[in-house]
């Protein structure tokens, strides 16, 4: 009895937690935003009279080659990497969705054309993959955007396919159907709420992969123009004056990549622990 009470206020609180850190990660993001619009774009004008500055009050985390405020560049890149990321992971999710879905219902020979194709994705490296993609479709952020989503899916397929496979097997499945429940309200009322959580949970543990690809694109020269602030090109650009000292132009992007995908990647296993059925039982 006394093991039980602890056992749920440990899970009570533990959801607690997950909830606190999920609400704080939102408001970090969201501040990114926020701030990156208050800014504008004046950051972004060129001055040479204030080339290669390192960071002051004046500006926090100095200027690059052109005169260019980096910490404009930076939030405005982060909110670029951070758009192109999502609107990927969110494709590349329900491109995994559909064929996981169709794979487990379709039969075998949807589901051998299915795994096929999983299989002959996964086969190819992700770089080389991203770069064919990107380079067929011109570059920019709809090629990023499509060349990353068209990689990414095949691991979140094989899982809600699996996930299907073992919910068709399900008693209460079969005990619904005797009872006259047609398929339409078998999937929608008892299937959906299971693969909602394996949907929600793997989009948003794509992110960060999207991001990182997104950012490697635009690294190699791949993905976003010259013109359009983003984490890769400011890293890219950074490339070439590392040597002679301006560190600042490459660490402070860096730090704000890999914050960012951290940040995502917690966000995903705190949703993945707080939506699994062992955390629900102590409600």
């Amino acid at each position: 009895m006394v093991t039980d009470i602890l056992g749920a206020r440990l899970l009570g609180d533990s959801r607690i937690r997950g909830w606190v850190t999920l609400a704080l990660i939102g408001v970090i993001f969201a501040l990114f935003f926020i701030i990156g619009t208050l800014m504008g774009e004046e950051g972004l004008s060129t001055n040479l009279l204030a080339r290669r500055l390192s960071p002051s009050w004046d500006h926090l985390l100095g200027t690059d080659m052109l005169g260019r405020d980096m910490m404009t560049r930076t939030l405005l890149g982060l909110r670029t990497s951070l758009s192109v990321g999502v609107s990927a992971a969110l494709f590349s999710a329900f491109i995994a969705g559909i064929l996981g879905i169709a794979a487990a219902v379709g039969g075998r020979v949807v589901d051998g054309i299915v795994s096929l194709a999983v299989d002959l994705f996964m086969s190819v490296p992700h770089l080389v993959l991203l770069i064919l993609v990107a380079f067929a479709l011109g570059g920019g952020p709809r090629a990023v955007v499509i060349a990353v989503a068209i990689s990414h899916w095949p691991r979140l397929a094989r899982i809600i396919r699996a996930e299907v496979l073992q919910l068709k097997e399900a008693s209460y499945i079969h005990i619904a159907r005797r009872l006259g429940a047609t398929p339409f309200e078998i999937a929608w009322g008892h299937m959906m709420p299971h693969l909602l959580t394996q949907f929600v949970v793997g989009a948003v543990l794509l992110v960060p992969h999207a991001i990182l690809h997104a950012a490697a694109l635009t690294f190699l020269g791949f993905g976003l123009a010259p013109h359009t602030p983003s984490i890769g090109m400011l890293l890219s650009e950074s490339m070439r004056h590392l040597s002679t000292g301006y560190w600042w132009l490459a660490i402070f992007p860096g730090v704000a990549l890999v914050a960012a995908v951290k940040l995502f990647d917690i966000a995903g296993n705190e949703l993945r622990l707080l939506l699994s059925p062992r955390l629900n039982e102590g409600r």
